[in-house]
């Protein structure tokens, strides 16, 4: 869709700056002390925890937050998460993954559930949906660094698999396995990306009516703001007109 990326846009909604900055800072900076206790607490030796901090700059999260978040990981009070995949079906049948972190699985289960039942939708199995999407690697980069034509072949000299060009920027896909390296060859082009991170990308989007489409948006805004809810992606793809209307 001309000047759109459906999928960054049902990938992650920005929320109502204020009101949600402490929560998304909160989850942030979850990510953050996980991915430093996983592996290493050096970015440059840990990509996920390289990934956690580009998108905690990406959203203004002060440096000291940052690095409170990676001192936590090695001070040994940082809480143990564990990582939870739901998968599930929204209004209309479109299919919806929901990754979490939570120290209280039962808790986060229950919630997740009761929000797809009150949308019309349901939770179903692990591996229920997930089948129907890719898990891929997922670079951004604003529009400002060059135009599509040079951020593609870049993109393809790094050994992406594909790139989404707009007024608002690059989206850069490829093989989960290559994330890293994919990276490193494109910020040494183009400077530090706004993201870089792994996906689900779904393989066909399904168009659904707005009425639809504005329930289902509903229903991935409400898993969004849990505060055990790190990221949401769906397969349905919405019309121009409902994406201006949300926009406006």
């Amino acid at each position: 869709m001309a000047g759109h990326s459906q999928f960054k846009n049902i990938m992650h909604r920005k929320g109502k700056v204020d009101a949600v900055r402490s929560k998304v800072f909160s989850k942030l900076a979850r990510e953050i002390t996980v991915a430093a206790k996983m592996g290493l607490p050096d970015p440059n030796m840990n990509p996920r925890l390289r990934a956690a901090i580009l998108a905690a700059r990406a959203e203004n999260m002060p440096k000291d937050n940052i690095q409170r978040a990676i001192n936590k990981a090695s001070g040994g009070d940082a809480e143990n998460y564990d990582e939870i995949r739901y998968e599930g079906y929204g209004p209309g049948g479109a299919a919806i993954i929901v990754e979490a972190m939570t120290d209280n699985r039962n808790r986060t289960a229950s919630d997740i559930r009761s929000y797809f039942t009150k949308s019309g939708g349901n939770l179903a199995e692990t591996g229920a949906v997930s089948f129907m999407f890719d898990r891929v690697g997922y670079i951004e980069f604003g529009p400002e660094v060059a135009d599509a034509d040079a951020v593609l072949e870049a993109a393809i000299d790094a050994g992406a698999d594909d790139v989404v060009s707009s007024e608002t920027g690059h989206e850069i896909y490829c093989d989960q396995g290559s994330l890293n390296e994919v990276t490193k060859a494109l910020e040494d082009r183009f400077g530090e990306p706004k993201a870089s991170k792994l996906v689900w990308k779904p393989q066909t989007p399904v168009a659904v009516d707005d009425e639809t489409g504005e329930k289902l948006m509903k229903l991935m805004e409400s898993l969004e703001e849990h505060d055990d809810v790190q990221s949401v992606y769906g397969n349905f793809e919405l019309s121009e007109a409902l994406m201006q209307k949300m926009a406006g």
